[in-house]
């Protein structure tokens, strides 16, 4: 490969982070810009179920596998499906799979403990990308303007900034929402609770409405209150500046389910929060336009049902990074159209696959579909989604 360009990331990410690390042991610096102002300035979402054949490899290529496997839980991939009863459908231990958990504040502190300290500029968040004459972008920010830069990958997420040089499109509500909360030490606090739930996952579901409670690391259970609804809805229905209010509110909306599930919303703290879900369409894509593109929920954000969406923004970053750093002769603008061209079509089954499992849950059939589901990908594929990444600039 010939000379590198000069590589801005506007995004700090899985995706954004993994991409700076496997160029930067390549020996290719690129400068990642992240919104937030530090690494801990907001939750980074929920536990994520990292795949053997996209999410690993990609780990790999970073030389990060041995610290991955310090915060990995093999032992939190269990699956347990209940009715709104609270009688067990389905329940599986998990331990044969090699889909480990790892919460996304472990895998973000991971990535950022491989890059130099300055790699990355906090504080940074994107207002415009602006084209120069002779082709480089500057990128411009609140506190000033950063570039040239001859490439600008965009890896900013569901409200991508970026996205708009390439594509009109804008992520559409899916029509389902999630008030998420979360339960704190809940194996000495809630020992029921910790039971109900088991190693991993459990999934309720019942009356067209369905709760998901998915182990964390540090005895953290995260909750997610499903509903299908319009996009306002949990806005206009709940005060989210009274937690206890809104999970007494749940409660009410729940009421005929079994005591023992609804003591989660008994147990629930204070970080409650609404989350309505989007999507791009499936098979999203763009014209290739020179010194810009994107990876992760920038280039095709999904409904999270799967788990696919941060194994998906790992393995772009990893074929990038390839991309730009092995082949396509000596022309980094071949190496992105490449790259483009083999995402694009890698990534439409499980897009197509998020989108006939969120037009379909909640549906009046939805436990028998569940079932079915979970019993066809038991050892690989995750009923619980992560919605971290449905966040702005996650």
């Amino acid at each position: 490969m010939g000379a590198m360009p000069r590589i801005a990331i506007v995004g700090g990410g899985p995706g954004g982070l993994m991409l700076a690390r496997i160029l930067e042991t390549r020996g290719v610096v690129a400068e990642v810009f992240e919104r937030e102002e530090h690494a801990l300035a907001r939750p980074q979402g929920g536990t994520l179920d990292i795949h053997g054949d996209s999410g690993q490899i990609a780990l790999a290529r970073g030389g990060l596998t041995e610290e991955f496997l310090r915060v990995a839980r093999y032992e939190d991939q269990g699956t347990r499906l209940l009715d709104k009863h609270g009688r067990v459908v389905f329940e599986e231990s998990g331990q044969a799979g090699d889909r480990p958990e790892v919460d996304r504040t472990a895998l973000r502190d991971i990535l950022l403990g491989s890059l130099p300290a300055d790699r990355v500029r906090w504080s940074h968040a994107l207002k415009e990308v602006r084209p120069r004459d002779d082709g480089t972008y500057d990128l411009a920010f609140e506190q000033g303007e950063a570039g040239p830069f001859d490439l600008v990958v965009g890896a900013d997420g569901t409200w991508s900034r970026v996205r708009p040089l390439v594509s009109p499109y804008r992520p559409q509500y899916t029509g389902v929402t999630f008030v998420e909360f979360g339960i704190d030490d809940v194996d000495s606090r809630h020992p029921g609770l910790a039971r109900l739930v088991g190693r991993g996952k459990m999934d309720a579901l019942g009356d067209a409405k369905a709760i998901i409670a998915q182990r964390n690391g540090d005895s953290h259970v995260r909750v997610y209150a499903i509903f299908r609804v319009p996009e306002d809805w949990a806005v206009r229905k709940f005060n989210f500046s009274r937690p206890a209010a809104v999970l007494a509110g749940l409660l009410e909306q729940f009421e005929g389910w079994s005591d023992e599930i609804l003591d989660l919303f008994r147990a629930g703290n204070d970080h409650v929060v609404p989350r309505s879900l989007y999507a791009l369409p499936v098979g999203h894509r763009w014209a290739n336009r020179v010194g810009v593109t994107l990876l992760g929920d920038a280039a095709h954000v999904m409904s999270p049902f799967g788990g696919d969406g941060v194994n998906n923004a790992l393995f772009d970053a990893a074929e990038l990074a390839r991309h730009l750093t092995e082949g396509e002769g000596d022309d980094w603008r071949e190496a992105v159209r490449a790259y483009e061209a083999e995402m694009f079509e890698r990534v439409v089954d499980s897009a197509q696959h998020a989108a006939e499992a969120v037009a379909t849950v909640l549906s009046h059939d939805d436990l028998a579909i569940s079932l079915e589901h979970v019993r066809q990908v038991i050892g690989g594929g995750d009923l619980v989604p992560n919605i971290g990444s449905q966040e702005a600039g996650a």
